[in-house]
């Protein structure tokens, strides 16, 4: 990435799980100096990157920083009154629009990104909207900052990031329930809860990668089970007569509207 300078980053809510995995991917990738990320708190300064500069007055943090990431709850947001003066803006929050953003922050700079929570162990999937102010160099940014947590990929619309908040953006629970509910049957047939445990947090990191490394489609690889016609052929078959697929689609259906209406509120 070529910026042209050292870009000074801040994380309004760096002390939080987000901030701190978006921050700490910055610092490991390169994108900016430990003197030149400053990241803030509400209440106790965290021990992590003690080089960095905190502090809990958000509007300074916003002064000396070039990119202001606004890694807060939504519902935190409605409170936040930071003047970013022009300056690049990327926001990690579902629900918030662009057109809100830049009226609150007083720039044309903006961008909506939606990580998740494997930004933590960088395999977060991030997609992210920019406003025609955005430049080519503040792109690159974007790009390097998410690259840095996983995979991004800029959308077309707005309506695909409500949509992707439930996706991608809440996906990392989808697997969990899936979890959660293999190991209560598990235990329900006597399994200690440790190899239950292990046997299934296995299956599903064996699935990702698998998926990862042959980036076969999802579809061919349930068909591969399908026509086994052994036992995984007979429980995926009852879980759908069961309405798996219609259970997901009524999930994405929620989130996609909790989304829209998050904007609309805001």
């Amino acid at each position: 990435m070529e910026t042209g300078k050292d870009v000074r980053i801040g994380v309004i809510g760096g002390a939080g799980w987000l901030g701190s995995a978006i921050a700490d991917a910055v610092l490991a990738a390169g994108i900016a100096k430990p003197q030149d990320l400053a990241l803030s708190y509400r209440s106790t300064r965290p021990d992590r990157f003690p080089d960095a500069f905190w502090t809990s007055d958000n509007q300074a943090l916003a002064d000396r920083s070039d990119v202001i990431v606004l890694s807060v709850r939504p519902a935190d947001w409605v409170d936040l009154k930071v003047e970013a003066e022009g300056k690049l803006v990327i926001s990690v929050m579902a629900g918030i629009r662009l057109a809100a953003l830049g009226e609150r922050h007083r720039t044309r700079r903006i961008v909506r990104t939606l990580p998740n929570a494997a930004a933590e162990v960088r395999k977060s999937y991030t997609p992210w909207i920019a406003t025609n102010d955005v430049s080519d160099t503040d792109r690159a940014i974007v790009r390097a900052i998410f690259n840095a947590c996983g995979v991004q990929d800029e959308v077309r619309t707005e309506t695909e990031i409500d949509y992707l908040t439930g996706l991608t953006g809440s996906g990392p629970a989808f697997p969990a329930l899936l979890a959660e509910a293999m190991m209560a049957n598990a235990l329900a047939h006597g399994l200690d809860r440790q190899v239950a445990q292990r046997a299934v947090n296995t299956v599903l990191i064996g699935t990702g990668r698998l998926l990862e490394q042959r980036d076969d489609c999802p579809t061919e690889t349930v068909q591969t089970f399908l026509d086994y016609r052994g036992t995984t052929a007979a429980a995926i078959e009852e879980m759908l007569s069961a309405g798996f697929g219609s259970a997901v689609t009524r999930g994405l259906a929620a989130a996609f509207r909790k989304s829209v209406r998050m904007g609309e509120a805001s």
